[in-house]
């Protein structure tokens, strides 16, 4: 029996195939492998992470209340300050007018008091007697 040129290469080319096929089954293999270690992998990672993701939203549902009661708690202070900011105008402007009401009927009391001051001084030091006048209860 003698080969011919065509049988070896046919030969050649089925085994160079059977050896091909037998690497891309291994590559395979090994695909699938590291496809299940990754498989693996992300379901362990989605089994610590979810407790995480739970309390990271229990967390932030928490701050989002501190923040609303922070905020509510700051317009309340803003009220309060608007109002006391108006009680203290009040309070200077009514100072203000108290002022310039009273300001002169006491100017002219103070003086009135220091005239008669001086003048009875000077009575005294004349030697003029000076008597106070009561007046008598009147009976109605």
């Amino acid at each position: 029996m003698e080969l011919q040129t065509a049988d070896i290469v046919l030969i050649s080319a089925v085994l160079l195939c059977a050896i091909g096929f037998a690497a891309l089954s291994i590559v395979l293999v090994r695909v699938f492998d590291a496809l299940r270690a990754l498989r693996r992998e992300v379901r362990d990672m989605r089994e610590q992470t979810l407790p995480l993701i739970t309390d990271l939203r229990s967390s932030t549902d928490d701050a989002k209340s501190a923040m609303d009661g922070a905020r509510a708690d700051l317009e309340r202070f803003d009220r309060v300050l608007g109002s006391a900011e108006a009680i203290s105008e009040a309070v200077e402007t009514s100072g203000r007018a108290a002022r310039r009401l009273f300001a002169a009927p006491v100017i002219k009391a103070v003086g009135t008091v220091t005239g008669v001051k001086r003048a009875v001084g000077r009575m005294k030091s004349s030697g003029t007697n000076v008597e106070v006048i009561k007046q008598e209860k009147r009976r109605a």
